[in-house]
């Protein structure tokens, strides 16, 4: 499609370029085992496209192919309002709705029914020189990492969570100027807090306090970065922020968790298989980062996990998906709705070998080693990426992909999902 250049003032400019909504019957995949191989009429052969990123949620009943500009996306993040990615060559792109009255919103005459929203697609310029290896969103502020690892934040100062020791709303990525003398290698947001490592393996944290989020001991929320005291033995390797709530992956594959433990959510309860804890046994938060206690996920070493709002999921090192915390909506994926302190490992699931997953407010989603992409939860306005209500079990979601590919990156905020696949070629891929 066809991009025109806009001006936003002295600082920012963007190339625009829209999404359109499919058509309702335009080919989709039928089955994810087979990554979009098309059954139609033999077409001519058209190149794939270098990336293509997905959206789903929020009214959006089903995947959404997303403008691209032209350029690879390597890894997406979700917040509450921001769609963004990084690309291969190291910009910044933003997904956002168009202004009001740029189109795109009205009814045909005779139509019932509202069209899907329409996405612009921009560059975040204005940043010479500057080369992001990774985005990271909270409710409604973004943070940035550098490949010289420095830490930039932007958007809404509530809560101190841009670092910069105050809580004054910035609208243009600004260093995080307290951890210039650290090179940084991760960051991680919250709905308002952020967590970020260093290549020493020190952790800081920022923002919001409540819970002991932050992992100081205490419940304060700080403006500016904070260094984090770890337990003896442990060194971090990757942070993960939920709502209210963080978690750090050691160097062994450890797990170690603060914040709200409501619904044993972050796994903190000391439980065996299958056993429930009695009331005083429970953990309803943790002050510091603190080891899980609740098997198996004490004991085997974990390859993704993400915490949603009342639930986490995790993966281990052998493929096996599981669960833990509120099952009210079938978040779990176990087909029951009761209740359970225990982690649970997602039915429907074996022989499939996963590899991550993304935690939504009452939803999961789960992506198999070869590509394949499940959802369970709540369905309300299209969390699933289906056009059904909550569905207990893990179902496919279906890409409008004609080529076989292998998913990169998945985000999960909120109601909303954000998922980047590439073409499965025999070339090899740039590093």
């Amino acid at each position: 499609m066809s991009g025109g250049s806009v001006s936003l003032g002295p600082h920012l400019s963007y190339r625009a370029e829209k999404s359109v909504a499919p058509s309702s019957t335009g080919s989709r995949t039928t089955s994810v085992r087979c990554r979009g191989i098309s059954r139609g009429p033999v077409r001519p052969a058209i190149p794939p496209p270098l990336s293509s990123v997905y959206a789903w949620g929020g009214g959006l009943g089903t995947p959404l192919r997303l403008p691209m500009l032209n350029t690879e996306v390597i890894q997406v993040a979700a917040g509450r309002t921001q769609k963004a990615g990084v690309t291969r060559s190291g910009r910044l792109i933003l997904w956002e709705a168009p202004p009001l009255g740029a189109g795109g919103g009205t009814l045909l005459p005779g139509a019932v029914e509202q069209p899907q929203p329409q996405f612009i697609s921009r560059f975040l310029e204005g940043q010479s020189g500057v080369t992001i290896k990774h985005v990271a969103c909270g409710d409604f502020f973004t943070a940035c990492l550098t490949d010289r690892g420095i830490i930039m934040t932007f958007g809404s100062g509530s809560n101190g969570c841009l670092g910069h020791g105050s809580l004054t709303d910035i609208s243009q990525p600004t260093i995080v100027e307290a951890l210039l003398g650290y090179e940084m290698v991760q960051v991680a947001c919250g709905a308002s807090h952020v967590l970020a490592l260093s290549t020493e393996r020190e952790l800081f944290a920022w923002g919001r306090g409540d819970g002991g989020r932050l992992g100081l001991g205490t419940r304060e929320s700080h403006s500016c970065p904070q260094q984090v005291p770890m337990p003896p033995g442990q060194e971090a390797q990757r942070v993960v922020c939920g709502i209210d709530s963080s978690m750090i992956l050691t160097v062994p594959g450890q797990a170690l968790a603060c914040g709200s433990n409501r619904f044993n959510k972050l796994g903190l309860d000391h439980l065996s298989l299958g056993e429930e804890p009695v009331p005083h046994q429970q953990m309803e938060e943790a002050l510091s980062f603190t080891l899980l206690g609740s098997a198996p996920l004490d004991q085997e070493p974990l390859l993704s996990v993400d915490l949603g709002t009342a639930h986490s999921a995790a993966v281990t090192a052998s493929g096996d998906c599981y669960t833990f915390g509120s099952n009210q909506h079938g978040q779990l994926g176990t087909n029951a709705r009761r209740g359970n302190r225990a982690p649970c490992k997602v039915q429907g699931l074996e022989g499939i070998k996963m590899a991550m997953v993304a935690c939504g407010d009452a939803f999961t989603v789960a992506i198999g080693a070869e590509g394949e992409v499940y959802s369970w939860g709540k369905g309300a306005r299209g969390r699933l990426g289906r056009r059904d209500e909550d569905a207990g079990l893990p179902r496919p979601v279906q890409l409008d992909e004609t080529h076989p590919y292998t998913v990169t990156s998945v985000s999960c905020c909120h109601g909303n999902t954000l998922l980047a696949v590439r073409p499965v070629t025999d070339e090899p891929v740039p590093p």
